[in-house]
């Protein structure tokens, strides 16, 4: 039996086949402001605003929502149900006037002089006309069909379903209205204040006039949101209009249906609901300059969504204390911008909540959010990434993945004895268990362990090394703090997960110099200050190296500047430009003095300065150290490069 199937559109949020969320291109971005020396919070922020490949941020979206928001003012104006009044009672009149004109009794000439003495303004007219005895019957049916749309349109402006509940406005329709108010009135009276039967009285309601509301709200809480909603729209629509407008729109409600109780009961229903709902935007106003008239229920709706608009706005804004992804209105945000931006939202909302479900961002003791070492690791991992990639292309340098504390193979075996840890020779174990079993017949062991085999490597010396990165202000200026800490983050992922038996420090230098961890590097802001101690960075890169006697001492230098600071033996930095002779003596004495270690010394000059171009020199001439002058985009790659070159050194 042959089963058919039926393909749609999908309508539940986020396509449940699209791929998931790229975690990695949004860590990569947040570590890239958080190098720039923005906080994790405002990194992550500043990623929600802008988005993603795959998803518009919150600034987009809330650039189309702005730009829906302006054409809908543009488009329209306020003056349709007013426009269309004077259109009708100009055609009332007309036809009284015609048919006054083919009578010639004094009656008739009274009734001309009566229509004369209207007063100036529409809803003057409408006013005086509610009592007129009209003799001609289409101009009773054109003034009667004012009276009907007026009711129609200040009820359509509170209640939804009022032109579906009443298709043609009868006498029994309007009694049927008023008593729909009155009861209302009377249910949310009881509701203010908190009688035990309201639930009893909210069922009653909605089984007798249900019909008036097609939103169907559960309990009277929702009925009250809904209309306390249409309400206040239409109270900003009144606050959008000059005095006379609003003058003329309130006098002619007194005509809607022709039953001044009407409008009575409206004005007591908005009073009830502004005190229930006082959270609602009730003095709000807004510009409509279009060409297209709205009535007064299309301008409400409008006013409506207008509103909706606004806290669309704010939802996507995100200023407000606590707030959240979550309190988008994604119904609201699909009615105004489709349902591709609920898509994007929910993408959003599921790479913020990824990044802290999977450990990437932490919460500090004092509340604020950090990188998580798990995060730190994936931004190495980035980060080493692309200078092997410089690496070769530019210098042809080996395969970093396979470098391990192992060593290369030498290419020669041996037996394997307990506690080996090299690779075992594959080819040269099943020979020795062929030739084994050979001789001692087919019922010995298939492979023992006499015939296991290794393959020998080279010895690799273990490493003590010092990254000494300048901090001065001239590095943010030039552009170089964000390479500077990609660089750290390759080399600091290199060490942890290819060299492990390193010992690796990190010793960033200023005015003062301190040691740092590979988070504290990456989340250090640029701060203005005078001075590149190179002294006090030695001075502890000397202290780690001495930590690990028995480590092949390893320091690497990145400068764009010259010292000009050192530290006294009470503890003080003393700085001066151009540089003292005592700085550059006691600098090149520590220079000396690691020297003396063994320390193999690499400076990686960033700019063209001609002083320290002489001093990198002379410090190179003094220590036996190696200069490289790399341009920014290329010292991940010349760093990461100089310390596998000496790890291939014997």
């Amino acid at each position: 039996m042959s089963r058919r199937f039926r393909y749609n559109a999908w309508h539940g949020g986020a396509d449940p086949l699209e791929p998931p969320v790229d975690l990695r291109a949004a860590l990569d971005q947040i570590g890239r402001d958080v190098m720039e020396g923005a906080s994790p919070r405002s990194a992550l922020e500043e990623l929600l605003r802008t988005g993603t490949r795959d998803a518009s941020g919150l600034d987009d979206l809330t650039r189309r929502l702005w730009q829906r928001r302006s054409e809908l003012q543009r488009r329209h104006r306020l003056d349709g149900t007013m426009s269309e009044v004077r259109r009708l009672l100009d055609r009332a009149l007309e036809q009284e006037r015609l048919a006054l004109a083919a009578d010639t009794g004094e009656d008739a000439r009274f009734r001309e002089l009566q229509l004369d003495a209207l007063p100036p303004d529409v809803a003057g007219q409408v006013a005086e006309l509610a009592n007129y005895d009209w003799r001609s019957q289409d101009a009773r049916e054109t003034f009667e069909e004012i009276q009907q749309m007026l009711g129609t349109e200040f009820l359509e402006q509170r209640f939804q379903g009022v032109k579906q509940a009443m298709e043609q406005v009868t006498p029994e329709d309007v009694e049927r209205v008023r008593e729909m108010l009155d009861d209302l009135s009377s249910l949310l009276a009881a509701h203010a204040r908190g009688d035990d039967d309201v639930p009893q009285k909210f069922d009653e309601f909605m089984a007798r006039h249900g019909e008036f509301f097609p939103e169907n709200p559960r309990n009277v809480d929702e009925l009250i949101d809904a209309l306390a909603a249409r309400s206040a729209a239409a109270q900003r629509l009144l606050n959008s209009m000059n005095a006379q407008q609003r003058d003329e729109l309130m006098a002619l409600s007194q005509q809607a249906f022709g039953d001044p109780r009407i409008a009575q009961a409206l004005q007591r229903l908005d009073q009830q609901l502004q005190q229930l709902r006082p959270g609602e935007d009730w003095s709000g106003r807004a510009r409509f300059r279009g060409n297209q008239p709205m009535g007064l229920a299309e301008a409400t709706a409008a006013m409506a969504e207008l509103g909706e608009m606004d806290q669309l706005a704010e939802q996507l804004g995100q200023s407000y204390p606590g707030a959240s992804l979550a309190d988008i209105d994604l119904e609201a945000l699909e009615r105004q911008l489709g349902p591709q931006a609920v898509v994007d939202a929910q993408r959003l909302s599921e790479i913020e909540r990824q990044l802290r479900e999977q450990g990437l961002l932490q919460r500090a003791p004092d509340g604020s959010l950090r990188l998580s070492p798990r995060a730190m690791r994936r931004l190495g991992e980035t980060a080493l990434r692309s200078v092997v990639s410089q690496l070769r292309s530019r210098r042809g340098e080996r395969d970093t993945d396979r470098a391990g504390a192992a060593g290369e193979l030498t290419g020669t075996t041996r037996q394997w004895s307990y506690g080996d840890s090299e690779p075992w020779d594959a080819s040269r174990t099943v020979r020795n268990a062929v030739l084994r079993r050979a001789a001692e017949g087919p019922e010995s062991p298939q492979l023992d362990i006499a015939d296991l085999e290794v393959a020998e490597t080279e010895q690799r010396s273990r490493a003590a090394v010092v990254l000494c990165v300048d901090t001065s202000w001239s590095m943010v200026q030039d552009g170089r703090w964000v390479p500077m800490k990609r660089t750290a983050l390759a080399l600091h992922h290199l060490v942890s997960t290819r060299y492990r038996s390193d010992a690796l420090q990190l010793v960033t230098f200023g005015r003062y110099a301190s040691t740092v961890d590979v988070a504290g590097l990456a989340a250090l802001e640029g701060v203005w200050e005078q001075g590149t101690n190179l002294h006090h960075a030695l001075l502890l890169a000397g202290r780690h190296l001495r930590r690990n006697p028995d480590a092949k001492p390893v320091v690497l230098v990145v400068t764009d500047g010259e010292p000009t600071a050192h530290l006294e033996p009470d503890g003080e930095a003393v700085f001066q430009y151009p540089p003292d002779p005592h700085t550059l003596a006691v600098t090149l004495s520590e220079v000396d003095s690691l020297a003396r270690l063994g320390t193999t010394l690499s400076v990686f000059m960033l700019g063209e300065d001609p002083r320290l171009a002489a001093f990198v020199d002379l410090l190179a001439r003094r220590g036996g150290g190696r200069v490289l002058a790399p341009s920014a985009d290329g010292l991940g790659a010349a760093v990461v490069g100089d310390y596998l070159r000496t790890k291939r050194r014997r």
